[in-house]
């Protein structure tokens, strides 16, 4: 197993449009499309689109995890369900045809018990196929501590496999206190783990060099929108990679998308550079796509070879 995504606050992501969002009124939508959701499920979903492979580990019950667990069948993920007997939470995405916005309403999961969240450190801890890369992404669910990812990045070390982590607020700064392979926060999380409002590029740059020189990652990754992507490693340089200006119809998924096209990246053997690069494009490709659906591998490989031409700092 080269790959493992862990989703501790999985969900069913269901998306329909309508004419336009009013309050007071009966607003009539479209038939609605549901997919699996949830940040590693979504890593593993889009390394699938990718041509890659992973295996995905999530806690889900009730009927929406048997739903979910269908879907990904349907999909051909590599997938282990561990059962909570607790119903998952329901998004609802909502796209405005008369003001081509996108309404998006996220819940909250279900409360997990210890022995759950436990089980999940215990099974990683147990693994005999070690993944070179283990990936945690998404919130954390009612009743799961805040150091669940510090707990998962030390067993991730002692194991010798390379955790990437895409969360926020204190569930990051705590895992950051062990020490990560890969983060890829944006300027609002980046902000949040600097105490600061407001952020110039020199904030951005500095914090970069004392993260790395700290230990706390060995590769930053600042997603910084439509404006691509920056990249801060061991070898104490900054590179920036900006994609090309394509049309925009969700941002939903387009993070686990990225994270998706790195790792792809690395499985393909390239270089820090290059994997970020492809990465930058898989998270351009999912804003092309509506409602909650993420990258494709023609588009991705698209924009990549113009990302990768592409000059700037």
């Amino acid at each position: 197993m080269k790959i493992l995504t862990i989703t501790m606050n999985p969900a069913i992501d269901k998306s329909t449009t309508t004419d336009l969002v009013m309050p007071h009124t009966k607003i009539r939508c479209s038939p609605p499309l549901y997919e699996p959701g949830g940040g590693g499920i979504n890593v593993s979903r889009a390394i699938k689109k990718l041509g890659g492979s992973s295996v995905a580990w999530y806690l889900a019950g009730g009927k929406t995890g048997k739903l979910l667990y269908e879907l990904l069948e349907e999909e051909g993920i590599d997938q282990r369900k561990f059962d909570t007997q607790q119903e998952i939470r329901e998004n609802l995405l909502v796209y405005s045809k008369g003001t081509k916005e996108n309404y998006r309403l996220t819940m909250e999961g279900p409360e997990i018990d210890q022995e759950h969240w436990k089980t999940i450190l215990n099974e990683v801890k147990e693994l005999k196929d070690i993944p070179e890369f283990l990936v945690a992404s998404g919130s954390l669910p009612p009743g799961v501590p805040d150091d669940f990812y510090k707990k998962l990045a030390k067993i991730a070390k002692d194991k010798g496999s390379k955790l990437i982590l895409d969360t926020s607020g204190k569930p990051l700064k705590m895992a950051l206190e062990e020490g990560v392979f890969m983060i890829k926060p944006n300027l609002k999380e980046i902000a949040f783990l600097l105490n600061k409002e407001e952020l110039t590029e020199n904030h951005i740059e500095n914090m970069a060099h004392n993260f790395i020189k700290d230990e706390s990652c060995e590769m930053l990754v600042v997603s910084l929108g439509a404006k691509g992507a920056m990249l801060a490693s061991r070898e104490n340089i900054i590179e920036y990679f900006v994609p090309p200006v394509m049309p925009v119809k969700s941002t939903v998924g387009a993070g686990d998308s990225m994270i998706a096209g790195m790792l792809v990246g690395f499985m393909k053997e390239f270089w820090a550079s290059q994997a970020v690069q492809y990465g930058v494009a898989a998270g351009t490709s999912a804003t092309m796509t509506g409602g909650s659906q993420l990258c494709t591998k023609v588009d991705t490989d698209k924009i990549y070879n113009w990302v990768k031409n592409y000059k700037c700092k």
